[in-house]
């Protein structure tokens, strides 16, 4: 069978998995699109009129796997300003031709363009982005709409909002602020409750459903009306036939402004930033671990971008929380961004007037947690422990941002940042740029001894700079070869390319390759962050760290019945990364480690990660691995139950084991390789199994 025909036969065995993984994404594009429409200013259809266009064209013409594309949460802000000064058909324009800059920067092939960011100046930037949502969208969650200047007014008003919110007289506006308290703790709380059945259905869906069926619960139970106050519902939802009627017409009478070309800049820079950086994430999580074709995505992007504005939509971006789920969700292809969309127009055609029935409050608390989750604590917490220089890089591009605007933001913080390496390296601007910059400084060769064998030396300087020459030499390289990274002639490594390495090494890891960097036990940092900036000094420093109560406990253990103890966080996970389990998770690091016999039965605690960005979440376990002397087929092992049965239609199929029909009415058995597994699964191990209350 030719290769062709092996794709089409994957692709539809493959077609009930991305069907029903597509039908989940809708559950969550659905709110969020009306929501950040109305956040933008914009009619709420705008938000799903870009998920529809975005999810049909990126998926028939984009160069990525299993990314979702629709409305972006980084362009509320910029989208805000360009209607309010533009108007909105002017706004349309805008969102239009920053589509045509994004098809000619996917064609000029500046997808590499997001490298000669600085990774704390990003952060900075989605920060800013996290508290624009957040400052306006908190007041409508707590039904008081407001109108000040800037963000920062908005931020200062919270606690005044928070004191009118509690002593409101208004019945109307009582239940509208409950509405939006209790959609918040959903958004908080709902990913702490480990319930399959729950999970299934999104947060913001579940916010979406209960805000329509408190609705009816008055309209029919109680035959009352809906005491939320009229002002803070939806309203402008048009059905299908009106939506197409009433294609807004584009107004050019301000195009040659200097305010329209702003904004159409700050669109598109936003819009690539956002989906460069998603797309980036996003192939991490692939199980596969394939590699995105970003510049032929752009021009997917930036196709839709023009049709959806056209049509009175937002621009589309890569999404992160929603390519997040749809991984989880086991989409293995563009498929699932299809289905995505087509979901989203038989809730338009068949539910539209039911979209009437949510408060905006409810709406406005799935943002606020989107801006809060941008902004959140834990990362100036993380940008402390990676180094206090990486504070000042992320509060300048913050505090700019806010006050001036997203481009002068990231430029100042690009700015601060060569400043901060001039300084740290003691080296005059116009030095650094002619000796570093401009002069090659990786040199790359292959072992002559070895078919599988590459070294990369890089000398003097290496930073977001010159990065770029770095990634050329290393995409160059297939992922399941050996490669040899060398630092030890490099004066100064930053927080951005070690960052970056270490995606390459966990990439590397997946495929079956090795990936090795060496050079950098000379250097010196002012942090024990492994993506701390480092620099080459004559005696670098040693830092001893003490145990913790539990992991003294830990080691009295090991030393009672002589085992190996290590407290030590370990990045070698490379005897995890075969395992189905962590096929679309990061593995961070293990630590704690308890081992027997040569390391045959290990017990660790480790901290992994689901999603990526504002969709990331952080799991710590307990886990034990134990080396086989002989070889064993893959598969899953759960308690079976109602969801199981119903994830047979997605294709995901129970492999029955003959004779033990009690095993297969209580397990549900998952594998690729049924002829193996059954096999496996003889009288001992079915036996073993069903006498033992404790597996998973």
């Amino acid at each position: 069978m030719s290769p062709k025909q092996n794709n089409i036969k994957g692709f539809f065995k493959a077609l009930p998995k991305n069907i029903f993984s597509g039908f989940v994404v809708s559950l969550i594009a659905l709110p969020l699109g009306l929501g950040l429409a109305m956040a933008s200013d914009a009619p709420p259809i705008a938000g799903v009129i870009a998920a529809i266009v975005g999810g049909i064209v990126v998926s028939i013409l984009g160069g990525s796997h299993v990314t979702i594309a629709g409305p972006g949460n980084g362009l509320v802000g910029v989208l805000l300003v360009a209607i309010a000064t533009l108007g909105l058909e002017s706004a349309y324009v805008a969102i239009m031709c920053s589509g045509i800059l994004l098809l000619l920067l996917g064609f000029f092939r500046m997808g590499k363009l997001a490298d000669f960011f600085p990774s704390s100046a990003i952060q900075g930037m989605l920060a800013a982005i996290g508290l624009i949502i957040l400052g306006k969208q908190f007041h409508i969650m707590l039904a008081h709409k407001i109108k000040r200047e800037d963000t920062v007014d908005y931020l200062l008003e919270i606690p005044y909002t928070i004191n009118d919110a509690l002593h409101y007289g208004n019945k109307g506006l009582v239940f509208a602020a409950l509405a939006g308290v209790l959609s918040l703790s959903i958004m908080m709380f709902y990913s702490k409750i480990r319930n399959k059945y729950l999970q299934l259905i999104p947060a913001p869906m579940w916010i979406v459903l209960l805000s329509i069926g408190f609705s009816y619960y008055f309209e029919l139970g109680l035959h009352e009306p809906n005491p939320i106050a009229k002002e803070y519902m939806i309203s402008g939802i048009p059905a299908i036939q009106d939506i197409i009627a009433d294609i807004p017409r584009p107004n050019f009478s301000g195009i040659w402004s200097l305010s329209f070309w702003g904004s159409v800049l700050a669109l598109t820079l936003i819009s690539s930033i956002e989906s460069l950086l998603s797309i980036k994430a996003v192939d991490k999580l692939d199980s596969e671990k394939r590699r995105s074709n970003v510049n032929r995505d752009l021009k997917a992007l930036g196709l839709a971008t023009v049709g959806s504005g056209l049509l009175g939509g937002l621009n589309v971006v890569t999404v992160i929380a929603r390519s997040s789920v749809n991984v989880n969700n086991g989409a293995t292809n563009r498929s699932s961004n299809f289905f995505h969309a087509l979901f989203l127009v038989v809730f338009i055609v068949f539910f539209s007037t039911q979209l009437t029935r949510i408060p905006l409050p409810a709406l406005m608390a799935i943002l606020v947690y989107t801006g809060y989750k941008l902004a959140s604590p834990k990362v100036i917490t993380k940008m402390f422990s990676i180094g206090k220089e990486q504070l000042i890089i992320f509060f300048v591009t913050l505090i700019v941002t806010l006050k001036i605007g997203l481009i002068t933001g990231i430029l100042a913080g690009v700015i601060t940042t060569l400043i901060i390496h001039t300084i740290t390296n003691r080296s005059a601007g116009y030095g650094l740029f002619i000796r570093n910059v401009l002069k090659p400084n990786v040199l790359m060769y292959k072992e002559h001894d070895s078919k599988h064998s590459y070294y990369v030396s890089i000398k003097h300087f290496c930073s977001f700079l010159n990065y770029f020459r770095l990634k050329q030499q290393l995409d160059a390289i297939p992922e399941n070869e050996d490669v040899i990274v060398d630092f030890s002639m490099c004066e100064f490594v930053d927080d951005t390319v070690l960052e970056n390495i270490n995606n390459y090494q966990e990439l590397f890891a997946k495929r079956g390759g090795h990936f090795d960097v060496i050079g950098l036990d000379m250097h010196d940092t002012d942090s024990k962050h492994p993506f701390a900036s480092r620099r080459l000094l004559p005696v670098p420093k040693i830092i001893k760290n003490s145990l913790t109560r539990r992991q003294s406990n830990i080691e009295s253990f090991a030393d009672d019945y002589r085992l190996n103890y290590s407290s030590k966080k370990q990045k070698d996970i490379t005897f995890l990364n075969n395992f189905l389990f962590f096929s679309t998770k990061q593995i961070n690091h293990i630590y704690n480690k308890l081992s027997h016999k040569g390391n045959a039965i290990k017990l660790f605690d480790i901290e992994f990660s689901e999603g990526e960005f504002i969709a990331k979440e952080v799991i710590r376990s307990t886990m034990m691995h134990i080396d086989l002397n002989y070889a064993i087929p893959e598969f899953t092992l759960d308690r079976e139950g109602f969801l199981e049965k119903l994830s047979a239609f997605a294709g995901f199929k129970d492999i029955p084991i003959e004779n033990h029909d009690d095993f297969s009415k209580r397990f549900y058995l998952l594998g690729d390789n049924e002829a193996g597994i059954t096999e496996f699964f003889n009288d001992d191990v079915t036996h073993f199994f069903e006498s033992n209350p404790y597996y998973h």
